[in-house]
């Protein structure tokens, strides 16, 4: 089962070592292609101009999608951010949406985040992901 992991890039640093973690427990993982950049500059996060003119030049959200299609399942890493825990950024929620519409496992690494905390918490419900509870080694293949 080949996982594709998602979430924000401010996560991109664990992103990767989600994805060596996967590997080590005999998974096929992947991160989104432009982790490894994120991680290594955190400007290019912070920085919305520059970010939004990277992701246009490489296309960013179609090459997430793709990667979505051609995985098996997907791994949303939501840690807390912005005082919200389980954060689901929209970038997330765009790609779960592609993931449930093509019928691929979901799977959260920790709760759905309260409706009062996230617009989407619905839409994310009804997709009826497994929750992880913290613990990679719960993926059922």
């Amino acid at each position: 089962m080949k996982i594709m992991i998602l979430g924000s890039m401010t996560f991109a640093k664990e992103m990767l070592e989600t994805e060596q973690q996967l590997k080590e427990l005999g998974l096929e993982a992947i991160a989104p292609f432009d982790a490894k950049e994120h991680a290594e500059d955190d400007a290019l996060i912070n920085d919305f101009a520059r970010n939004l003119e990277y992701c246009i030049k490489d296309d960013v959200i179609r090459k997430g999608f793709q990667q979505v299609a051609d995985a098996d399942a997907v791994l949303v890493l939501n840690y807390p951010k912005n005082g919200i825990e389980g954060y689901i950024g929209t970038s997330a929620l765009m790609e779960l949406g592609i993931a449930h519409w093509l019928g691929k496992k979901i799977f959260l690494l920790h709760n759905i985040p309260a409706p009062e905390q996230c617009r989407w918490a619905h839409e994310v419900q009804i997709m009826q992901p497994v929750i992880l509870r913290g613990d990679l080694t719960r993926i059922s293949v």
